[in-house]
C-alpha cells in the first residue's frame, strides 16, 4: 500500500508540480530540501493529499522535517487512514 502512496505522490507531483511526466522521484528524494517543492505548491500538494487520501494535514506540518520524501508522505497518510 505504501509503494502505492508514494506512485500516486510521484506521478502528481512530476507532472502537476515539475511538468515532467518522464520524471521519477524516488522514495527518499528530498522535495523541498533540494527545491524540487516550494512553498507556493507545498499548499497545492497538501490539498490533494487531503482530497486525494482523504486525510488531514495540518498546517504545522507543511515543513522539511515532516513533508520532505516520498517515503514521510506516504507515512503521513498510512498512519491517518
Amino acid at each position: 500500500m505504501t509503494t502505492d502512496i508514494m506512485q500516486v505522490l510521484s506521478t502528481y507531483i512530476s507532472t502537476q508540480i515539475l511538468k515532467q511526466p518522464a520524471r521519477i522521484i524516488l522514495p527518499d528524494e528530498h522535495l523541498l530540501s533540494n527545491g524540487l517543492v516550494d512553498s507556493f505548491h507545498l499548499v497545492d500538494l497538501s490539498i490533494f493529499i487531503e482530497k486525494t487520501f482523504n486525510v488531514l494535514i495540518d498546517d504545522t506540518e507543511l515543513n522539511r522535517d515532516t513533508f520532505d520524501s516520498l517515503a514521510q508522505l506516504a507515512a503521513i497518510i498510512k498512519s491517518r487512514m
